[in-house]
This record gives structure tokens, sequence and C-alpha cells, in this order.
């Protein structure tokens, strides 16, 4: 067996689902396992979308960040003669 085929990531997506179903279902009957609030589960949704939000953000340029890429000044766009 070669040391790329060993592992849980180099399996099989259902397989994995498989093993992980178990877990979660073992987890729940020794009464272990995490169960959401509603808060808890608003606070996390909340903090997703922020981040998701901030990623979006940094990948367009503000004007300023445009207005140095191309090397105008603020004085460039206020003269019109």
């Amino acid at each position: 067996m070669s040391k790329e085929d060993r592992g849980f990531a180099s399996m099989d997506r259902d397989k994995q689902r498989e093993i992980a179903s178990k877990g979660g279902r073992a987890a729940h009957e020794k009464g272990t396992a995490h169960e959401w609030t509603s808060e808890e589960a608003r606070e996390a949704g909340r903090k997703g979308g922020m981040a998701s939000h901030r990623r979006k953000q940094s990948k367009t340029p503000t004007t300023e960040q445009i207005d140095e890429l191309v090397g105008r000044d603020d004085d460039d766009t206020s003269k019109s003669t």
C-alpha cells in the first residue's frame, strides 16, 4: 500500500460520509455531541457571512486604489479645462 492510498482524505467521498455519519450518531447516542441552540447557529451564520463579505471586498479595488494604479491624483480629476 503506497502512502497516497492511506487515510481518510484519500477515501471515496461516499465512504468518508458513511464513516463520519457513524461517528455523529455514536456521539449523539453517548450524549457528547454538540447540539446548536438557535442563538449559537445565528452567531455562526453571522460570522460566516461577515468572513465571506470581507473576502469579496478585498478582491474589489477601491476608487483610491484604482487611481493609484493608473497614476491619477485628486487634483487631476478636479481640473476641467
